[in-house]
């Protein structure tokens, strides 16, 4: 942690843009409950994303379409309870915002209020950009994301790395600034070519937050799940695995259930 981070108390807007101008990166991680959420507050994490990837690592489902918005908002409160410095992002689930920018407000609006979070993301440029303006126009900070929006993986049909070609870059660069105009105040860019990374960077005030985005932007997020090892299936080539939990809890579980088989647990020491 560097010496500007532990002079924080909390890490705000403010904080956040200040980061992109000093040339700070700025650390972001997702987190889904109370006690992973202290542990990486207690470490100094810039940013808390509540990702709607909940769907996936928690609820084992195939997508992040299946998770509800009274869902989020309960892993979101288990979050905000855990943190002191780190500022905490929660995500609009698929269906909680498209199409309709009173609803989108409304889910915004539960959000703040029945889970104490500081800011809501939201995938999408132009296509959302009404619904974003009113979310802010009600004082709720929103972070966008572009690029890979897997909100939409049906609508793709694939996870593959986006805006390849110049008509989509294009798109992407303008989305970034209609969100920017609007009043975003960060944007995560996800799976796209380095270079696009480092042009949408340099073309916003705002600070960018990279996952597959190369390393030219203002900041980086990871799943904790991918970051820590718990999942070993997911291999893709942004991923540094930090920690191979899977393992390690396994051969623990194996352990245990050695020790429960054998009575060797509890021993004289371990009881009452």
């Amino acid at each position: 942690m560097s010496a500007v981070n532990k002079e924080i108390k909390r890490v705000t807007t403010h904080i956040l843009q200040k980061m992109k101008q000093d040339g700070e990166r700025i650390s972001m991680l997702t987190a889904y409950d109370f006690s992973m959420a202290r542990i990486f507050d207690d470490a100094g994490i810039d940013v808390l994303l509540v990702g709607d990837s909940a769907s996936n690592v928690m609820a084992g489902h195939e997508t992040t379409l299946p998770i509800t918005l009274d869902q989020m908002i309960y892993h979101a409160s288990s979050v905000v309870r855990a943190i002191k410095r780190s500022f905490v992002v929660v995500d609009l689930p698929f269906g909680s915002y498209q199409g309709n920018s009173k609803e989108a407000l409304s889910s915004a609006i539960r959000i703040m209020k029945e889970t104490g979070a500081h800011g809501i993301k939201i995938e999408g440029g132009e296509e959302i950009i009404e619904s974003v303006k009113r979310i802010i126009s009600a004082g709720v900070p929103v972070m966008g994301h572009l690029g890979l929006t897997p909100q939409s993986i049906y609508k793709f049909g694939t996870y593959a790395v986006r805006a390849t070609e110049d008509a989509e870059a294009r798109k992407l660069i303008a989305d970034a600034k209609l969100l920017q105009e609007a009043g975003a105040f960060a944007i995560v860019l996800e799976k796209i070519p380095a270079q696009l990374g480092k042009e949408v960077t340099e073309a916003l005030t705002i600070p960018t937050i990279g996952i597959g985005a190369g390393k030219h932007v203002d900041g980086q997020v990871l799943v904790m799940h991918d970051v820590l090892g718990i999942n070993k299936e997911f291999k893709p080539r942004f991923l540094r695995r930090y920690l191979n939990l899977y393992d390690d809890i396994y051969k623990a579980t194996q352990r245990y259930i050695h020790d429960v088989k054998g009575r060797d647990f509890p021993n004289d020491n371990e009881q009452y």
